[in-house]
């Protein structure tokens, strides 16, 4: 499925890109820059500074989903090459996408089904078809993500695939970044759930002092848990299918901060994918869990998200089509000329906006 480009245009400068994490650069969490974009104007802040722009009765929704060490070393045909395992599938195989040794810096598109990998520690990987069906890539030029299994050494068949990658995996990382940061450096305070093979970033600038200070001002926080895929998608392709649960007690408070006129908040375009896939055809939320291949765009629209917390995305990134789904494509495109005018950062350990639809 290709998608359409975004309405909001920009250029994104790559000195702009954060090459890690804002405690290397002497900052706290919460210290990273905020930019707040309604139909009012824009505001300058920094993260810390989140209860005053929100108000009593709003609900913020984070993702528990811990970040996997989801990179590894491997061979192909005696070359090296980078695996990045995207998304367990629940059935004995995964989502694997293949990149170029050493550094990952782009996608290896000449792979064919049957192909093995040799993996650290006497593991293998078979790729058994193309994700989700052949030439599936907006460009045509070949299978960038493959259905694959891991074999694992006799010795070791007991092992579970999450104890596999804590032994012999790293986070997944590109070439923008200065140089490897260690795993919980890619977690953020609410990840309790390992399934993600990278960061939901947007919850990253929370610290705990803060959330103490957003619930004693009136605002709660709950919980959803959406598991990521890799990022690094062609320009135009859809989001691949996430896993995703929203609880009883989640949707509840949902339903009850609209009644009582509150705004919901999600933190991350992955809560938003989570939050609207739990709504039903009459537009209201429920407990709803599985995989959602829901794809938000401005013609979609959303039901029951009112503004996100979100970092900052690349020019003609699906991401940016759900955010302008959110809030419009006015408030989208003069979020993006104020950040781009005031240095803001990018990527996950950047600069976040509180962008806001009413």
């Amino acid at each position: 499925m290709s998608l359409a480009a975004p309405a909001t245009v920009f250029g994104a400068s790559d000195d702009h890109t954060a090459t890690e994490p804002p405690e290397y650069r002497g900052l706290a969490r919460d210290e990273v820059r905020l930019l707040v974009a309604s139909p009012g104007g824009v505001t300058h802040a920094r993260f810390r500074d989140l209860p005053q722009h929100l108000r009593a009765g709003d609900l913020l929704v984070v993702n528990t989903s811990a970040t996997l060490p989801a990179e590894l070393d491997g061979r192909r045909s005696g070359k090296p090459v980078v695996v990045h395992l995207a998304t367990d599938l629940g059935d004995g195989t995964w989502v694997a996408e293949l990149r170029s040794a050493p550094g990952g810096t782009s996608p290896v598109l000449d792979a064919t089904a049957g192909d093995v990998i040799q993996l650290p520690a006497r593991a293998r990987m078979r790729l058994v078809a193309p994700y989700p069906r052949p030439d599936s890539s907006p460009t045509g030029s070949g299978n960038r993500l493959w259905r694959v299994q891991v074999v694992r050494a006799v010795s070791d068949r007991a092992e579970s695939a999450l104890a596999y990658l804590y032994r012999h995996g790293r986070p997944i990382a590109y070439g923008y970044l200065r140089h490897r940061f260690d795993l919980s450096d890619y977690q953020t305070i609410f990840a309790t759930h390992p399934g993600s093979a990278e960061m939901p970033s947007a919850a990253r600038p929370f610290s705990h002092d803060l959330v103490t200070r957003l619930v004693t001002a009136g605002i709660p926080i709950a919980p959803i848990t959406l598991h990521t895929g890799v990022s690094s998608q062609d320009v135009g392709e859809a989001p691949q299918a996430e896993w995703y649960e929203v609880p009883a007690p989640t949707a509840g408070l949902v339903a009850s901060t609209h009644r009582a006129g509150g705004r919901v908040i999600a933190v991350g375009t992955t809560v938003t994918r989570a939050l609207e896939s739990a709504v039903g055809g009459d537009g209201t939320i429920a407990a709803s869990s599985g995989w959602t291949e829901l794809v938000i765009d401005p013609c979609r629209g959303v039901r029951v998200v009112d503004g996100l917390i979100t970092g900052w995305h690349n020019p003609e990134a699906s991401h940016l089509l759900l955010v302008e789904a959110v809030v419009g494509s006015a408030v989208t495109q003069r979020a993006y000329d104020g950040a781009v005018a005031e240095g803001y950062l990018w990527h996950e350990f950047g600069d976040v906006g509180l962008l806001l639809r009413r």
